[in-house]
């Protein structure tokens, strides 16, 4: 069984798409909120908000 990855960004927002080009999934947009993390349904990678970034920022 393969590892959950772990992804350190710069926003509270992400959009994920399970990488692997085809063998990925729909990409799906999710939001951090106040927790700085969020893990995604379909693949369970987890997204962590840096220390350096600023909760809520986005474009």
């Amino acid at each position: 069984m393969q590892a959950v990855e772990t992804i350190e960004v710069e926003n509270s927002k992400v959009a994920c798409d399970g990488g692997k080009a085809a063998l990925g999934h729909p990409r799906v947009y999710l939001s951090m909120g106040d927790k700085g993390q969020v893990e995604c349904p379909y693949c369970g990678r987890t997204y962590i908000l840096k220390a350096c970034a600023k909760a809520g920022g986005g474009h």
